[in-house]
């Protein structure tokens, strides 16, 4: 395919151009993607090395992690130095790459959270036939199949965008490269672009999520219909608030950002918004998942204990 791109790098106007507040900003986001690194690094540590979180629910937890740890390396570390240099520009190459990786983990981590709410429904509708229908094998495929679709989704998006003609002007008006604010920079014709964009992935980001709010109406029907005891209740829904929580925050901002119309007015609103799923929940998860989790807060002393005893011998 000839390469018809005449714009070799682009220019981003990033969240503000005013200098002594990008100082403020890079340690607020630098603050947040350290938080976002050590919390889900911690995560997938204590996951790893306690044996009773070796259940179906913590290893996709410990995929979640690992997505997040991904999800916001693909963005904040190109930020970050933007705002040491004060000239945030990234060439055509790494823009594509970029938007394929952001996309990809953000497609995965949508299926994920699909997943762990059947996973979910299972444990609490069908707790006899929890091991067999959660089995290993099945939990690898789920994951597996979570990784491969999230790739191909980003890489029918990465293709139709490098088949696009830039030819000027080369400014984005964001933080890093996303579909959006690439195809108001085309020359050619974004037709089939925003169509994909509204269509095919409208239709994933849809599904996924009736298919998670299916999983807890299920649950909360099963609940109040077949659970008497309000400890039981209460026991099971302890184990679905904290995937509740990053369901709200990650739909909720998702869907605001690309299903959709945009609108010159509304660029900076979704820029903020894209902020919030891609940098601030990342590092939220942990502290959502710790402090509501009795499990992972009682394997998490555990496993800082034990590593503070081994220092001091």
């Amino acid at each position: 395919m000839e390469n018809q791109t005449e714009v070799s790098e682009f220019i981003f106007l990033g969240l503000t151009n005013v200098r002594s507040l990008q100082c403020y900003l890079f340690t607020l986001f630098l603050l947040l993607y350290m938080a976002s690194i050590l919390g889900n690094g911690a995560t997938v540590a204590v996951i790893l090395a306690e044996p009773r979180l070796h259940t179906p629910m913590y290893f996709f937890l410990g995929n979640l992690s690992s997505l997040d740890i991904f999800y916001s390396t693909v963005t904040v570390p190109k930020m970050l130095a933007g705002f040491l240099s004060g000239h945030q520009t990234i060439s055509f190459t790494s823009c594509l790459s970029q938007l394929h990786f952001f996309h990809f983990l953000g497609s995965s981590e949508a299926m994920l959270l699909a997943v762990m709410a059947y996973d979910r429904y299972v444990a609490i509708c069908n707790p006899l036939r929890y091991t067999q229908v959660m089995s290993p094998q099945a939990c690898l495929l789920l994951a597996g199949v979570t990784w491969a679709t999230g790739f191909m989704h980003a890489l029918m998006h990465t293709v139709m965008t490098s088949r696009l003609h830039f030819c000027g002007p080369n400014h984005i008006l964001h933080f890093f490269c996303d579909i959006k604010p690439l195809l108001s920079l085309a020359c050619s014709s974004t037709r089939l672009n925003l169509s994909l964009l509204q269509n095919v992935t409208g239709i994933i980001g849809v599904s996924l999520f009736i298919i998670t709010l299916l999983s807890y109406l299920y649950i909360i029907t099963f609940l109040f219909l077949k659970v008497q005891s309000w400890e039981s209740r209460r026991k099971a829904f302890s184990t679905c608030t904290s995937h509740l929580t990053v369901i709200a925050l990650y739909y909720g901002t998702a869907i605001f950002a690309y299903l959709r119309p945009s609108s010159g007015s509304s660029k900076g609103k979704e820029m903020i918004i894209t902020l919030l799923y891609s940098v601030i929940t990342p590092a939220l998860n942990p502290l959502i998942y710790t402090l509501r989790n009795s499990e992972v807060k009682y394997a998490t002393r555990k496993f800082i204990t034990r590593k503070l005893f081994l220092e001091r011998n």
